[in-house]
């Protein structure tokens, strides 16, 4: 398919976007460019505030994990070199054990139009029924601000279905809310293809009983334990979304409702809207959490009260065998950016711990009303769109026991010789629901917890080495010039003036 010139759109300025430029600058580019539409429903399904967005990752990583985790689905970018390579760095760094496609650009190229019809021509190469169903090309920040429009590329060529999204750093605030974005526009096209008639079965079948998708990317064993609790009601757990393969988006959708076991998934909740399923939020984690969402999932599903109370009364009592087995007594700050941090709260206060403040880099949105409602009830302090400043305030004032959270606040609570746990690796890696997650929640807590004495015999061997002056590998006394530190803060100083004038004028 050729098309026609008069439609390749062209970019009158090279310096559409680039790299350093800052957000606003191109948020205004890519609206210049065709891209409003686009920015104004991430704004509503993502958004923002208090302040800009959370520091986080570049946000498309997430979405090529999802890509890269899927079965028979090719992955090719569009963006700078140095975005390129650190995603797929990152990447594979993770598992990923496949190619991504890039396609490069320069500034004539952008100019013309040109890097369109060469991502065009790319995909049409990519195309290949004989591996893959489906192909995702994704516009980084550069492309997305010069309004490259995937838009336009064919939906399916030779059998493959082509989908396009836009992931830019400036649009998108974490990288947790792009693999929503990708989910959501699977999730559409497969929606659209099922509208239009009969689709294959997934590889593994489908469920014999009326199934609830799960939403949000889980450990491997809770789905398995949401399955076992779900069948005293006659009910069984359907796909996970994001999926595995292609084919498993026809059953999630064919799910008559749908768990929104991380909240944030919003593009995905209004695929499930449109396809006429009921979405239930929370997730069956701890003992309150566990009754309360099988009451919810009963009545979303019409289920008989009697069927309900079986099957609490199946997992409730090993549930809370679980939690006083191995309490905890402990004070614990938690912040990350999966979304599943507020279900981690009410696990460790169930289980013992005094947990006051939780800060999650994902908005506030209905499906995670339950869950910050039964901590607000319990005196913690949620904040939502949580920032590293927020985080690590929390942490220096409550001066907790363990800290759970993201890289930089696991290393200051180091420095300070704080136990500590990275939340995505050590958190998210294992089991939440069932008396499984109990368990094995409150057995990495104590083990962290009893790492105190050791951390302050660290701390205490280290003290004031690799700091200030002396950060970095010294043979020797750094050469130290405070008259030129002295010259380069005056003029730090009067710039700072000159800009405040500007403001003023």
């Amino acid at each position: 398919m050729t098309m026609p010139e008069a439609e390749i759109p062209t970019i009158a300025d090279p310096e559409a976007g680039t790299c350093h430029a800052p957000g606003e600058q191109m948020q205004a580019k890519a609206r210049a460019s065709g891209m409003a539409e686009i920015l104004d429903q991430y704004a509503a399904d993502y958004p923002k505030g208090p302040h800009d967005q959370p520091q986080s990752m570049c946000p498309a990583f997430g979405s090529l994990r999802v890509g890269l985790r899927m079965r028979r689905v090719g992955t090719m970018l569009s963006g700078s070199a140095c975005c390129v390579y650190g995603l797929t760095f990152v990447s594979h760094f993770y598992g990923a054990r496949r190619s991504v496609g890039y396609v490069p650009f320069n500034s004539e190229s952008l100019v013309t139009g040109k890097l369109f019809e060469d991502i065009r021509d790319a995909v049409h190469e990519m195309a290949d029924p004989d591996r893959y169903d489906a192909i995702v090309v994704t516009n980084l920040c550069v492309p997305t601000a010069s309004g490259v429009p995937l838009r336009l590329l064919p939906t399916e060529i030779n059998g493959v279905r082509i989908v396009g999204i836009d992931v830019p750093g400036f649009g998108v605030p974490t990288h947790a809310e792009a693999k929503d974005i990708l989910a959501g526009a699977m999730l559409n096209y497969a929606r659209a293809e099922a509208e239009a008639g009969p689709v294959p079965r997934p590889t593994g079948g489908t469920a014999d009983r009326p199934a609830v998708a799960l939403m949000g990317e889980m450990f491997p064993a809770d789905p398995v334990v949401i399955g076992q609790m779900l069948s005293p009601m006659g009910l069984a757990a359907g796909p996970v979304v994001p999926c595995r393969e292609w084919r498993e988006l026809y059953a999630a959708l064919d799910c008559g409702v749908a768990a929104a076991i991380h909240p944030f998934y919003t593009a995905a909740v209004r695929e499930f809207h449109a396809a006429g399923r009921k979405v239930v939020g929370s997730a069956p984690v701890g003992h309150d959490g566990t009754a309360a969402w099988l009451a919810a999932i009963g009545d979303a599903y019409g289920i008989a009260a009697d069927k309900v109370a079986e099957a609490q009364n199946a997992v409730l009592p090993a549930i809370r065998g679980a939690l006083a087995a191995t309490p905890l007594d402990a004070t614990i700050t938690l912040s990350g950016y999966e979304g599943s941090e507020l279900l981690v709260a009410r696990l460790l206060i169930e289980s013992g711990a005094r947990v006051p403040y939780v800060g999650t880099a994902c908005p506030k949105t209905p499906w995670s009303e339950a869950d910050a409602a039964w901590l607000a009830d319990r005196g913690v302090k949620v904040t939502f769109r949580a920032s590293l400043e927020d985080d690590l305030a929390a942490m220096e004032a409550v001066k907790p026991d363990l800290a759970i959270g993201t890289t930089p606040v696991v290393q200051k609570a180091k420095e300070a010789g704080i136990p500590s746990l990275y939340f995505t690796n050590l958190i998210s890696a294992r089991p939440l629901m069932g008396p499984a997650g109990a368990g094995s929640l409150q057995e990495v807590v104590i083990a962290a917890i009893g790492n105190r004495d050791r951390m302050g015999k660290m701390r205490e061997f280290f003290e004031g080495s690799g700091q200030g002056d002396t950060a970095g590998i010294w043979e020797g006394a750094p050469n130290l010039r405070p008259d030129f530190r002295e010259s380069h803060q005056k003029k730090l100083d009067k710039q700072a003036r000159a800009a405040k004038a500007q403001e003023m004028i």
